[in-house]
This record gives C-alpha cells, structure tokens and sequence, in this order.
C-alpha cells in the first residue's frame, strides 16, 4: 500500500506530535514533507534512498523527508511499516539537530561509516 502525499502529510504530523516540545526549539522551518525521491548518488539508481534530511542553511533549521523516498522503498508494505520508518526518520533527524545545535557530531560520523560500509558491500558483488 502505498500512501497518497496527503496521507502521509497526516502520518507526519501524527508522528511529530509524539515528540516534546523541545525538540522543536530552534527548528524554525519545522519538519516539510518533499514530494520526490532523493536517490543518494553515491549509489547505482534504485539502489539507496535518502528518506530524510536536517537542513542546516540561509533558511534556518528544519528537516526534511522525502515522499518518493518512503514510496520507492514501502511500497509493498502496511501503513504499520510506514508509520514506524516515518517515527524513525523524524527521531534520526531529531538528533542531527539536537547534536548540531549542542555542536556535536557523533550522528554524521555514525552515518558516513554506515554509506561507507555499504559503499564497500555493494562494490563486493
């Protein structure tokens, strides 16, 4: 089952409203719903997405997920599974953005070694 935008625009704001208050303070653009897939170029096409993102920028602070994303990669999965992987996102996104603003970067580090690792499986086979 694969989820309208509008639909998963309310799994996120259900999502969202899990989390406390605080979360929030100093994430002046909140958290936006893209429409597309972000495809991680690192990767062949098809092979990795990125689901979401926190944004750093001229704009301020927010995150950002990915619709297409979440549409490519669940596509044949229960609205059970998107809620998790959506809670997930927003809970990984959560914390670049509390790490950034305590000026801490164990979460990026984290990350980069996870594409690396995958980089270096995939170009195994």
């Amino acid at each position: 089952m694969i989820p309208t935008y509008d639909q998963m625009g309310d799994m996120l704001e259900a999502v969202a409203a899990q989390f406390p208050d605080a979360f929030f303070e100093g994430l002046e653009g909140g958290i936006q719903l893209e429409e597309q897939a972000l495809p991680d170029p690192d990767f062949p096409p098809g092979e990795m997405y990125i689901m979401g993102e926190y944004c750093s920028d001229l704009l301020g602070r927010y995150i950002l997920l990915y619709y297409g994303s979440f549409a490519a990669l669940l596509a044949d999965e229960g609205e059970d599974v998107w809620l998790d992987e959506i809670f997930a996102t927003v809970a990984h996104e959560f914390t670049h953005h509390l790490e950034d603003t305590a000026m801490l970067h164990a979460l990026d580090d984290a990350d980069a070694a996870f594409l690396r690792q995958a980089l270096a499986e995939y170009d195994d086979t």
